[in-house]
């Protein structure tokens, strides 16, 4: 496929990580000693910047507490939580179809652990790069994330379109002047990715590339 380039979140997108963020989210409350949600509660922190769930989930604006609990949250996903993860059904395929052109991850996770996961899963072939936060916290913000690589691949921007399931994706494409499709098959729902401005949706991995295309007029 030749075209524009494609911007690929992570979580919810590509892989679902549910067993391992719910897991170190778990992992991290219970040593903080906090109360721990149920884990639809925890399933719902996919996607958005770790540390906004952790304030949300210590009901906390204490910056020393919630670096605590990112810190613990790592400590158990660098050496287990980022392989408790799975490829969803039909995504190789999908990627296949679009071989040939230009394509990203641009997530929200840590750069790290994100070129871990793509390259363990076995989907690095299918990627010129991979784009994540940085430990400090820098790039947190989607949208500063997608203005950075857009900048440092010197895409146009309206030749550029981001592909995720959650809201945080649709505003940092729009916000950056990218065109975006929301994916029904991750943790966002139809709603949120519409009000939140996707121009498209697509039900399933199979249906992406015939969605892109339609997009592309």
């Amino acid at each position: 496929m030749t075209g524009p380039a494609l911007l690929f979140d992570l979580d919810g997108t590509l892989t679902d990580p549910r067993a391992g963020i719910v897991g170190c989210l778990r992992y991290a409350l219970d040593r903080l000693g906090r109360p721990c949600p149920d884990e639809d509660v925890l399933a719902a922190c996919i996607g958005p910047p770790l540390r906004g769930s952790f304030a949300t989930l210590l009901d906390t604006r204490d910056d020393a507490l919630i670096e605590e609990a990112v810190r613990l949250y790592r400590e158990r996903f660098g050496v287990v939580g980022l392989f408790e993860n799975r490829v969803y059904d039909g995504v190789p395929g999908m990627l296949e179809r679009l071989r040939g052109g230009r394509l990203m991850v641009a997530t929200s996770k840590m750069a790290e652990y994100a070129e871990r996961i793509v390259a363990h899963f076995g989907l690095a072939p299918y990627f010129s790069s991979v784009y994540g936060a940085e430990p400090g916290g820098r790039f947190d913000d989607k949208a500063e994330l997608i203005a950075h690589l857009v900048s440092r691949e010197r895409l146009a921007a309206d030749a550029t379109i981001m592909i995720g399931d959650r809201a945080f994706d649709m505003v940092a494409a729009r916000a950056n002047g990218l065109r975006a499709v929301g994916v029904l098959w991750g943790y966002g729902s139809e709603r949120e990715l519409r009000e939140a401005g996707a121009e498209r949706l697509c039900p399933t991995p199979a249906e992406l590339p015939e969605v892109l295309a339609r997009l592309r007029g």
